[in-house]
């Protein structure tokens, strides 16, 4: 016999969107029941980038998970630009007046926020199995799946679609009402985690002939560095000693010198692609977050963005409950592709800049290498090319 359970909201998906969407939801009031595939411990062994922008911590803030965040939150006033064998600061609080970014895991917002939920009794259905997202087009939206051997359906009035790039609910949407946008670019990222101190305080994103690479860490004592690599590439093919040697080459000589190596604790190779699929609500679902759009990590957009998208949701699914409106509802598509779409663009344009293309590309080869030195050196002698740069780093806003 299977059970039939009623919520206002089903959220897929127990990621930082889906819980964040959670935990803004449950503060106003409303029901929300999250399902997730996965355990929770998988959920938490994502590696992921945590470089948030001002908007996600004041969202983190807002529902009060935010305590640990501060305590152990590296906050960063501005990066460095590494070419031609230099450094160069954008300084982001000075040119943006005052604002900055924090540095915290992905993973460390999305046990925060599971703690939270955990702490007020929420409704979290881990491990679920043949999760299907139904009638959504119609008066009465339903999410079925089965959990703990006990077939389970959800009817519900609205479904957040927090499922990720690869989940059911995008799938779910006939292919003749939705427009998807893709670019896969012709090189991937092999990242190294190690438990060592970051080279330098604030990341380094190096433009070399070799590729890019980049500095950057989750705490004082964890660092994560990434080097431009072939997509046909292979993580077994990459000793530590390997890795280190290459990082060493694509940086300038004093961070080279300052770099401490160690044991990897975990390496992987990820490809990039800059992902855009419109429009992201379909009757009574809504997608948010990776279900909707993917950028390259180079601009750290990701979670952001799927933070941004979650303020636009959480607000219109609370307007519509608590007064009635569907203004909120009606508009959130369009709300959310503005700004996604300026963040992709923002991310296509700082991974073209930063990047080694392979001579068949556009702008490939030496030419495209020499352009790149331009516009870097460019960049870093005009003000106004670096407040746009910072502008858009820091995030722009809901």
């Amino acid at each position: 016999m299977g059970i039939t359970q009623r919520t206002q909201v089903a959220i897929i998906g127990a990621g930082p969107s889906g819980l964040l969407l959670g935990a803004l939801l449950a503060q106003a009031g409303v029901d929300a029941v999250i399902v997730e595939q996965r355990s929770a411990d998988y959920v938490l062994g994502r590696i992921r980038a945590g470089v948030l922008e001002r908007g996600t911590v004041e969202l983190l803030e807002r529902v009060g998970v935010a305590d640990r965040l501060h305590r152990e939150g590296l906050p960063h006033n501005g990066f460095d630009l590494c070419f031609g064998g230099a450094r160069h600061r954008i300084d982001l609080h000075r040119l943006t007046q005052g604002k900055r970014v924090v540095v915290y895991g992905q993973t460390e917002v999305t046990r925060d926020l599971m703690d939270h939920r955990a702490a007020k009794g929420l409704i979290t259905y881990y491990e679920a199995q043949d999760v299907a997202v139904l009638d959504f087009d119609g008066e009465h939206p339903r999410v079925t799946f089965t959990h703990q051997g006990q077939a389970t359906e959800l009817h519900c009035q609205f479904i957040a679609g927090c499922d990720g790039f690869h989940g059911v609910c995008r799938a779910s949407v006939p292919p003749q009402a939705i427009t998807q946008h893709e670019r896969v670019y012709p090189f991937g990222w092999l990242g190294v985690l190690s438990r060592t101190p970051p080279v330098a305080e604030e990341l380094i994103y190096s433009n070399h002939e070799r590729g890019f690479a980049l500095c950057s860490m989750r705490s004082h004592t964890l660092s994560r560095y990434y080097v431009q690599c072939s997509l046909q590439d292979r993580v077994e093919n990459w000793s530590d000693e390997a890795f280190w040697d290459e990082l060493r080459l694509r940086l300038d000589p004093q961070a080279a010198a300052q770099l401490v190596t160690g044991a990897s604790i975990e390496k992987s190779i990820a490809p990039l692609r800059s992902f855009v699929a419109e429009p992201m609500r379909f009757g009574s679902l809504f997608l948010a977050g990776d279900a909707a759009h993917i950028v390259p990590p180079t601009g750290a957009k990701g979670l952001n963005l799927a933070a941004s998208d979650v303020h636009y949701l959480s607000t219109s699914l609370i307007e519509f409950f608590k007064e009635g409106s569907r203004a909120g509802i009606d508009t959130y598509s369009q709300r959310c592709l503005s700004r996604v779409w300026k963040a992709s663009r923002f991310s296509w344009w700082f991974t073209s800049l930063m990047h080694r293309f392979p001579q068949t590309e556009l702008s490939g080869g030496a030419i495209g290498y020499r352009l790149q030195q331009a516009e870097l050196e460019y960049l870093v002698q005009s003000e106004a090319a670096m407040t746009v740069l910072a502008e858009n780093y820091i995030g722009l806003p809901f």
